[in-house]
Parts: C-alpha cells; structure tokens; sequence
C-alpha cells in the first residue's frame, strides 16, 4: 500500500503522455496536414481543425459524429466532406434539434435522427423555407420574450446558414466537378471577357459567351456571400496579414486579371483528389499549401500547428478525468487507507492542475493575451486558481479536505466551460473596449482570482455541512481546520475582489470616463466584496460561529455565480454578453441547491452526525 501513491501518479502520468502523441490517419489520407492547413475566420488565423471542432460542436453538441451506415467520423472527415463532398456531407445527422413543435414544423420524427434530435441537412431540406419565415418572425420578438418554439426555430436556423457557409467556402455546392468547372472556365474567360467589353460598347459580340460570363458571375458572388471561411492568403508585399480572402471574391477577380488565383486551383484539385479518393494527390497538395504558407507566415503557421496538436490533445478533458479520479480517492481516504489515499489524490490533483496550467498557457501564447479573455477562458480561469488554492490548503493541513474541494471545482469549472465552448470559437477576436492586454492582465486577472477564492470558501464550507450533517468523520480536529481554511480563505477573496473592483472602476474611467456607473456587472462586483465584508465582520463580531459562518460562505457562491453569470444575461449594461437560456437555468438550479445546503446547515446541533459537539466548534 506504501507505493500506492506513486503507482498512481505513474498511471495518471502515462495516461496524460499518451494525450500527446500525434495521432495517426486512420485512411492513407494524411487528414493531420489538412487539419494543420490554416484559414481566416471572424479575423483570426486558425487551422482547419479549429473550424471542424468548433463548427459540430456548434451544429450538435458534440464533436463525434456518426454516419449514417455506423461509421464513425473525425472532425476532419467531417470537414473535408462538407467542402469537397457536400452531396455526401449532406447525408450526415450533424443539426442538433431539441424542440418537437420544430420537429414537426420541418416535418421530420424522432426516430428519423441520430439519437433522437440530431437531422441530416437533406431530411430538413424541403421544409427549409417554412424554417426561415417562422425564425423572421421569431426574430421580431425580443430574446428574453420568446417562446422556447421561436428560440429554437432561430438557432436551428443559425446552424442550418452555418452548415450552408460551410458548403460554399471552397465550391459550389452543386457543382459535380468544380476542379473541370474552373478548368473550363479560365479557357473561357479571354473570349469572355472579350465579349463583355464588346457588349458595353454596343459592338456585335458573342451573346452565348456574355451569357455563360454572367451566370458564372451568379455563381461566384452566391459564394462569396455566403462563405464562412477566407483560404486565399493575402498577394505577396500585402501589409497586411490578415487580409485573407474567400474563394469567391478571388474567382471574381479573375473577371479582370484573365487568370485564376493558384491558390484557388490547388483547393479545387484537392477536392477533386478527396472526390476521387487520389490518396496521392491530396496528401501532396495539402502538404504543398501547407509549407507554401509556412515560408510566407511562419509566425502564423507555427501558432496554427501547435492549435491544431493542442487541439487533438485536449488538456482540459485530460484534466476532467484526473480530477474526478482525485475527488473520489479523497472521499475514500475518509473512510480507508487515509495516508495513502489522501497522498495519491494530492499527486492526481497536482498533476491534473500542470495539465490545466499547460492548457492556459497554451491558450495564452495562441492568443497573445492574458489568461481571461470571455466567459469561457474566465470558466478555465476560475478552476486553475481555486485548484492552486486547494493545493496549498491539502499541503499545510493534509486532511483530504483540500483534495475533495479541488476535485469538485475544477471538475465542476471544466464542465462549465465545456458548455460555454458550444457556443463557437473560444478564442475569438476581442471587443475594441476589452482590447487592452494590460487591463486583461491586471483588473480581469485579479477579480477571477477572488472569484476563485469565494468559490473555494464556499465549496469547503459545502464539505463541512455535508460531512457534518450526513456523516461521522467531522471530528473537532477537522472542523477547526475547516474553519481556519474558509475564515483564510475569505480574506484572501476579500482583498482581490476588492482590489480588482477598484481596478475595473479606473479602467471604466479610461474606457467610458466615468469610475462608476451602477452597471450590473459593477454591482455584482461590488456584492462579492461586500459580502465577503460582512462574512468576516460577523465572525469578528461573535454574530456567528461555525456554522453560521459555513453558511454565510455558501450564500457567497450564490453571489460570486450572479455576478459571474447572472448580470451578463440581463440584457442591459455594458457588460451584458446575451441571455443563455442553458445557462439561465443551470444558474437557477445551482442557486437552489446552495439555498438548500443552508437549510440543512441550520437543523438544530443535536442531529449533526459528527463527533465534535463543543459550542466553539457549532
């Protein structure tokens, strides 16, 4: 039992390790050099993985999708059906629909998806026109207003265009053979254009040639329209280098240059080589435009392909699973083997807490920006500080306690953000008022850390309770350390909310010229340090003991939650990022189960389950 600490860690080690190895094609199609293979979308540069991950995760929730004859797809595969096959793409149950009363509006059963509420495009396709005019009256009504009918009609709509920009970003969708298409066309184009020209002029011209060039024309501004992604780099000397561009938009050029872009041929050559199932040509001109533009973009690219392998890795799920690992070995070690058990849930949460660092990081040096950039990072943010904080806790007091509470919160911090990841990139570009690397780093930085440390006062006083009321392991000796960590605690979160409230006050002054305005966001900020005020005057004071201090700091999580999430779903403000129904209602849920643990914290002493019974203690 003496090194089952360190077989365990050895394991969690290895587990991690094999995160990182590079994962092999499953096909002779070297799908990886495609994933590293970078675009432009919503003004950053990011590699085709991203877009792939990102978009079915948008589209349905998850990023596994399976065909409809059992096979099961990458990401990548996915993609590269949607851009070079869409016919086939077409066929796959990718649009997540979760309302009946739309299932029945776009005519399709449950039994007809993929578990249930996942649809083909081409099960949808007839009733599409009836989709859009109900999601045009639906947008007239205000958001918190609408019915859950009309909230799910506007996002199926939303995944529906997605999936349609998606489409179009490399061909036109109904195109049989684009690659033969745009061969044909550039012969075309001298007599073309010639005819064109001839026309304006009032000269006899050919009306067949004048003709094909405008439908031609159609067919390029529909692309350039409609699609999602920029793939054409930026002309050699351009000074800038995000000025990307859709297929579209440079096949529209060639109307006055006689020629198509180079780049343009090789995306259609390699969706003719994926059509045709060309394993040798596709390999050759994914890596092709690959180093083509490693030579030209090589900062860009070298962030692109460590995305793309940060990407197959996934620290934060890695860090999941350590972290329940860990949670469950502390509990246990209450109850058996307390020294080994406790030892080798300290090495998983600290193992799992690097893998997190790592991922942040990583994130960090992607961006070029300070850890806490949207809801999402703040979610990542919140758990790697309390986690740190339950390290130090577990080190000094060494009574699982630190061990439980990490586990939780930085499990509980990773769902959260895998939920506000469903929403699309999580790395998108920055609002103009937040493009300040120095306030992010400071004010933002700050506040998430007393966020953390709220968090953690009340996920330690939620074990006492717990343990207290439901078990007989808090003994005296536990419930003082209890209470020392969450009066510590407390004042720790004290002086950062307070710190980071007085530092976004001056920032708002720069931003908006004033300190203060009563924005909700503001308020929230205020409340966590008000409250944390009046949790330690009370202790100060002698209002309250240990439990009423236990019970002070779970309703700090109801207000650290409200500030975090609740204001950014009013509506109003300047801080007010959208109301989320998901969120909304989780938030509810959440909010119920602390008011309900301080009800149970209030039932008279004499039916606690613990071993400790001194009035100092109670």
């Amino acid at each position: 039992m003496k090194r089952l600490p360190l077989l365990i860690l050895i394991l969690g080690a290895v587990y991690l390790l094999s995160t990182l190895r590079p994962q092999r094609d499953k096909t002779d199609f070297k799908l990886n050099d495609l994933n590293r293979v970078p675009v432009l979308v919503n003004g950053r540069i990011k590699p085709l993985d991203t877009v792939a991950r990102t978009s079915l995760l948008t589209l349905q929730g998850r990023q596994r999708l399976v065909t409809p004859d059992g096979r099961s797809l990458t990401p990548a595969e996915w993609m590269a059906d949607v851009l070079f096959a869409p016919g086939k793409a077409d066929t796959y149950r990718c649009l997540l629909i979760e309302n009946h009363e739309v299932l029945d509006l776009l005519g399709v059963k449950t039994e007809d998806g993929d578990g249930g509420k996942r649809f083909s495009y081409d099960q949808l396709r007839l009733k599409l026109p009836e989709l859009e005019k109900q999601a045009r009256l639906a947008d007239g009504v205000e958001q918190p207003l609408r019915t859950p009918f009309q909230k799910q009609v506007t996002t199926v709509r939303n995944r529906v265009i997605l999936y349609l920009q998606l489409k179009t970003s490399m061909q036109m969708p109904d195109s049989p053979d684009f690659l033969a298409e745009l061969q044909q066309f550039e012969k075309a184009l001298p007599a073309g254009i010639a005819a064109v020209l001839a026309k304006q002029r009032n000269e006899p011209h050919d009306a067949e040639a004048v003709k094909v060039m405008r439908e031609m024309a159609d067919r390029f501004s529909y692309m350039e329209s409609l699609a999602y992604l920029r793939v054409v780099p930026p002309a050699a000397g351009d000074p800038d280098p995000t000025n990307w561009r859709p297929v579209g938009s440079t096949l529209l050029d060639a109307f006055g240059s006689a020629k198509i872009n180079a780049t343009v041929m090789e995306y259609a050559r390699l969706g003719h080589a994926w059509r045709q199932g060309d394993t040798a040509e596709f390999n050759r001109i994914t890596l092709s435009l690959h180093d083509e533009l490693a030579q030209r973009f090589a900062p860009e690219m070298r962030k692109s392909d460590v995305e793309a392998r940060f990407n197959a890795a996934q620290p934060f799920y890695s860090s999941m699973a350590l972290y329940v690992l860990a949670f469950l070995l502390a509990v246990i070690s209450w109850l058996k083997w307390p020294q080994e058990l406790s030892r080798a849930a300290f090495w998983l949460l600290t193992l799992a807490w690097i893998a997190t660092t790592i991922g942040v990081f990583t994130r960090m040096w992607i961006e070029a920006r300070p850890p806490v950039t949207n809801l999402y990072s703040s979610a990542l943010f919140v758990g790697w500080g309390a986690v740190l904080l339950c390290l130090f806790l577990e080190k000094f007091f060494r009574n699982g306690v630190g061990s439980v509470a990490g586990g939780l919160i930085g499990f509980g911090t990773l769902i959260i953000a895998h939920h506000l990841s469903l929403t699309g990139d999580t790395m998108e570009m920055m609002r103009a008022v937040l493009d300040s690397n120095f306030w992010l780093a400071t004010h933002v930085v700050i506040i998430t850390i007393g966020y953390s440390a709220t968090y953690l006062a009340g996920f330690l006083a939620l074990i006492y309770i717990f343990r207290g009321v439901f078990t007989r392991s808090l003994d005296k000796a536990t419930a003082d350390a209890l209470v020392r960590m969450v009066y510590g605690i407390v004042c720790f979160a004290t002086l950062f909310s307070l710190v980071g409230t007085v530092l976004g006050g001056i920032w708002a002054d720069q931003s908006w010229g004033r300190f203060w305005g009563w924005d909700p966001k503001e308020n929230g900020a205020l409340l966590i340090v008000i409250w944390n005020a009046v949790i330690l005057h009370a202790r100060w004071g002698g209002i309250v003991r240990a439990r009423g201090l236990m019970v002070m700091a779970v309703f700090g999580n109801i207000v650290t939650s409200w500030s975090w999430f609740g204001t950014n779903m009013l509506g109003v403000g300047l801080h007010s990022y959208g109301f989320m129904d998901s969120a909304f209602y989780a938030l509810i849920a959440f909010v119920g189960s602390q008011l309900l643990f301080m009800v149970i914290a209030l039932v008279p002493l004499e039916k606690w389950r613990s071993n400790h019974d001194t009035p100092a203690a109670a």
